[in-house]
């Protein structure tokens, strides 16, 4: 799935003024979505693993990778300059 976050997304203003860097928490959300694509709606969600490597500006493209299968991924957020984050998603079992 690739993806880019419009100069004018909430999330930017005040991250960072001058400067601004798409949150992490933006990124993820995008890796969530990639999944939900494939699986469709999921139990609640923990991500044991999250590594960001390199900043995302408003505007760049990126790729988001998956590997595995439910109820484990791992994916991989990739930019014009190479991996920008990586990690796990895990959805717990429902009650």
């Amino acid at each position: 799935m690739e993806f880019a976050v419009p100069q004018d997304h909430p999330s930017l203003a005040g991250h960072f003024p001058g400067r601004p860097v798409v949150p992490g928490v933006v990124i993820v959300d995008h890796v969530v979505q990639a999944i939900q694509a494939h699986t469709g709606a999921l139990a609640p969600l923990r991500l044991p693993q999250v590594k960001f490597v390199r900043p995302l500006l408003p505007g760049e493209r990126a790729q988001v990778q998956l590997e595995g299968q439910a109820p484990r991924w791992r994916f991989r957020v990739l930019g014009a300059h190479g991996l920008l984050a990586s990690g796990e998603v895990v959805a717990e079992a429902r009650p």
